[in-house]
């Protein structure tokens, strides 16, 4: 049942104030975990020194390298026996970062995302797959306990096996949907081969997405071949998962639920505040954890904050989409580039289609790009259309990162999938 629409409507005095008391709380409570405990002690802080939200800066940043240099549960702030459930990263480049959590952060986590889902307008009368994966990664039980918390018929899909999904969504009315962008246009293609249509032969009508960047034009192509809106969703397992921020039906920012989270907007290379409504590196506070509360965590996403009120009546901040992440970004002759840069430029061309492979790689001791898309199935063959094509978006491109990239448009097809998140950028730059 949906309990949550004093907490969504609060105004920003009350939503400060609930923050401060929150905050107070959380402190007092991080010095049950060792980490922190001595990490005050370093810095000479006291938990009474943290008497308004601006004292929160007093607080040293808690980065990615602190969870794996206390790995496994350094930074818990409960004995391991109240803890009923972990989530943790994949490890693959050293020790996984690993989240903690107590039935009662489990509840809460299912609140958050069910108000979520409640607010893109969700009810108990729909039917929600998630195509995420279970297990360790968050997506999968963090929407299905959410889905289930609002009561909705609930179908665990889980990652892959695409054709069982369009069955499944045919079979059991599903309306609503939670997929990464890149799987959904896979979703839709793979609709194609079988001769699905998705507004004749389905229900749906909401689509969530997230876990990876995507540009407003990949969103929009998404609605329209699906036949649905898109909703954007901003989650991490550091946070806990998904239910962090979320659009309402405006689609116009992520609102994030602030009386879980502290944000601040920082430049990450000063790791001073930004003005508002300028990009950088964004920064949460835990302030409704209790196994493994986190202050001032570098999420290393960048975005900013919006500015101004959301015509929807919540009095949340609004995120705009994630531009990408700070530890992404590709130098390339001394420009910064963030891959979404280069979608967004892509997409805005009909004759393509919504997959790209960016490749560096180092020629003649030149760093040089190299960005391979695919073209959609109904763009012609005509090679002089193609040349007048890969120069226009050269062009634009160049304006855009002020780099020139080789352009290869390729096959419908031609490039790699993968069911999880979409790999978009292969370095294979040497080092001298």
């Amino acid at each position: 049942m949906y309990l949550h629409k004093e907490l969504e409507t609060m105004t920003r005095p009350e939503i400060e104030k609930l923050q401060l008391e929150r905050l107070q709380k959380t402190v007092r409570h991080c010095m049950n975990s060792p980490f922190y405990k001595k990490r005050f002690e370093e810095n000479n802080l006291k938990p009474e020194d943290i008497q308004t939200l601006d004292d929160l800066r007093k607080i040293p940043f808690t980065t990615k390298q602190d969870l794996r240099d206390t790995y496994p549960f350094g930074i818990a702030s409960v004995p391991l026996e109240k803890a009923t459930r972990l989530h943790s990263s994949s490890g693959t480049t050293g020790n996984p970062t690993v989240i903690l959590h107590t039935q009662k952060d489990l509840d809460e986590w299912a609140n958050a995302v069910a108000r979520c889902l409640h607010m893109v307008g969700l009810r108990p009368t729909d039917v929600f797959q998630n195509s995420s994966g279970y297990g360790m990664f968050t997506g999968g039980l963090g929407f299905q306990y959410g889905a289930e918390r609002l009561g909705m018929l609930t179908v665990p899909a889980a990652a892959g096996n695409t054709k069982r999904q369009i069955k499944f969504m045919t079979d059991f009315g599903t309306t609503a949907v939670h997929a990464i962008p890149s799987y959904a246009a896979r979703i839709y293609e793979v609709m194609q081969e079988l001769g699905v249509d998705p507004r004749r032969d389905t229900k749906l009508k909401t689509l969530i997405i997230g876990a990876e960047p995507h540009s407003e034009e990949q969103r929009r192509r998404i609605e329209e071949m699906l036949g649905v809106k898109a909703y954007n969703s901003f989650g991490m397992s550091e946070m806990c998962g998904p239910g962090v921020a979320f659009e309402c039906t405006e689609q116009n920012g992520l609102h994030i639920w602030e009386d879980y989270y502290i944000v601040e907007i920082v430049n990450p290379e000063t790791l001073e505040p930004v003005a508002e409504g300028e990009v950088g590196e964004l920064v949460l506070t835990t302030i409704n954890r209790e196994a493994m509360p986190l202050l001032r965590y570098r999420t290393r996403d960048l975005t900013r904050v919006l500015p101004g009120e959301c015509p929807c009546g919540r009095h949340h901040k609004r995120l705009d989409r994630m531009k990408g992440r700070s530890d992404d970004m590709i130098i390339l002759k001394g420009v910064n580039i963030f891959p979404i840069q280069i979608e967004t430029i892509l997409l805005q061309f009909k004759e393509l289609s919504t997959d790209y492979l960016i490749t560096l790689e180092t020629v003649d001791t030149n760093d040089e790009m190299t960005i391979e898309v695919e073209l959609n199935d109904m763009f012609t063959d005509d090679y002089a259309r193609l040349q007048s094509l890969t120069r226009e978006i050269t062009r634009q491109l160049k304006d855009e990162i002020l780099v020139t990239p080789r352009i290869k448009l390729m096959p419908k097809g031609a490039l790699p999938k993968s069911e999880g998140k979409a790999v978009r950028v292969k370095d294979l730059r040497k080092t001298y």
